[in-house]
């Protein structure tokens, strides 16, 4: 009564994603769960993902037309050095995992590598496609696309092969002739241990780790994320992690977009904590003891306990003359932001955003949310992404003040050779909005 009919699959999400749920959804003879949405969930999480990617890297190449080859990348960039890193650390591990049959490990690592590509390095590499030059850097991010999509689509080609070459076909077979007739018949991608960056790779993960934290700490603070803000402070799981943040003090800047970067003096700066002795757990395990330990646990330094907690560690107590170890899952840490913060944490990780707000940043707040209205404008104008235009802006007085503030950064963001104060022709498309207590009408006209 519960048999899902293979048939009713593929003709909805096809061979490509039902083979390749059955490949990540568990290693082969464990059980697993089946529906139509699970394997669904597959080109939503992943193919699209990745599909995606492919078409902003084939938009623009038909573009700028550039000199495409999946050889070596040389790259002073140093997110080219870290997806190149990436890349060849991801062939090595799905070339070993195919190599002692482990599905999961050949597969699941390819989502993993994907998902990177799309929300860490292209969005962060989007202004290189974008400007007008074709310099070396512009070069090298296309280099750098090229070879991670090329790359990837040998990768998925034995578990996503109708995907995998259609990829192949538009990337590699239509700029070299000389090519494989078919990635099924092309070489399986080598990797090149001096490459590999592993402080680097582990540099990078710990900053996305950091940039997630800070977006939940915005989250709650009910601050978006395009309203600047004025620090950002971390405290570390370990001091060897300090030269990364102050590596890539500007990404994370960028990324949470706040003025400042540094650590914190102390945990406690921005953050207390209570500790709160689970009964449930403690009573079963010790029984007539709880009460004792309760006691001793609430006596003790809530800071320091809770630290030991938060990085997984056990904690030694003693009552009624004996000694207990405490386990991480037998107490509840509770962190409470001292006031002007906005706090998440993960274990010993811990991100505090200062959350006062000055009148320069409102107004570069307004700046940014005025840019994403005429970005929408433009894109339902149906311009094409390089095409410039000439704005005209009816606004309130606040934001017109912020608009003038701030006009070199939104002619620069919407490609607009000029802004200008004045009701829009009739002929113009235009828009009227209202956000954050300001209303605006904006048009424009190709230039």
């Amino acid at each position: 009564g519960n048999i899902v009919n293979p048939w009713d699959v593929l003709k909805v999400n096809g061979a490509d994603a039902f083979r390749w749920y059955l490949y990540t959804a568990t290693p082969p003879g464990n059980e697993r769960r089946f529906s139509v949405d699970l394997v669904g969930e597959v080109i939503r999480n992943f193919t699209l993902t990745l599909w995606n990617v492919y078409s902003f890297f084939v938009t623009y190449a038909n573009l700028d037309k550039p000199q495409l080859t999946a050889a070596r990348v040389y790259s002073d960039n140093i997110l080219d050095r870290w997806l190149i890193s990436e890349l060849h650390t991801l062939v090595r591990d799905v070339t070993h995992a195919y190599e002692k049959y482990d599905v999961t490990g050949a597969t699941r690592p390819i989502e993993s590598f994907v998902e990177k590509l799309s929300t860490w390095y292209l969005r962060r590499s989007r202004r290189r496609f974008w400007k007008s030059e074709s310099d070396a850097d512009k070069q090298a991010a296309y280099g750098t696309l090229y070879t991670a999509l090329v790359t990837i689509s040998k990768l998925i080609a034995p578990a996503m092969p109708f995907l995998a070459d259609e990829l192949y076909q538009n990337l590699v077979r239509s700029v070299d002739q000389f090519a494989a007739e078919s990635v099924h018949l092309s070489e399986w991608p080598k990797y090149d241990e001096s490459l590999i960056d592993e402080p680097l790779n582990h540099d990078m993960a710990l900053v996305m780790k950091l940039v997630s934290l800070g977006h939940q700490a915005r989250q709650k603070a009910n601050r978006k994320v395009r309203q600047p803000l004025k620090e950002v402070a971390f405290s570390l799981g370990n001091a060897s992690e300090r030269k990364a943040v102050e590596t890539f003090a500007d990404v994370i800047e960028e990324e949470l977009n706040v003025k400042t970067v540094r650590l914190l003096d102390a945990a406690t700066e921005a953050v207390s904590h209570t500790v709160k002795p689970l009964p449930k757990q403690l009573g079963q395990k010790y029984g007539n003891k709880f009460p004792a330990i309760q006691k001793a646990i609430l006596r003790m330094n809530s800071e320091k306990v809770a630290r030991a907690f938060l990085t997984g560690g056990t904690v030694s107590v003693t009552a009624d003359g004996q000694l207990f170890d405490i386990l991480p899952d037998e107490v509840e840490v509770k962190a409470q932001a001292k006031e002007g913060f906005a706090v998440a944490e993960e274990g010993a990780y811990v991100a505090a955003l200062v959350t006062e707000l000055t009148s320069e940043l409102v107004q570069e707040g307004l700046a940014r949310e005025f840019v994403r209205r005429v970005q929408d404008l433009r894109k339902s104008a149906g311009l094409d992404v390089a095409d410039r235009v000439n704005l005209f802006v009816v606004a309130s007085p606040n934001l017109k003040s912020a608009i003038e503030a701030h006009r070199e950064y939104i002619t620069n963001e919407t490609l607009s050779i000029s802004l200008d104060f004045n009701e829009p022709p009739a002929s113009a498309p235009s828009v009227e909005d209202d956000f954050d207590g300001e209303k605006v009408k904006v048009g424009l006209l190709k230039a």
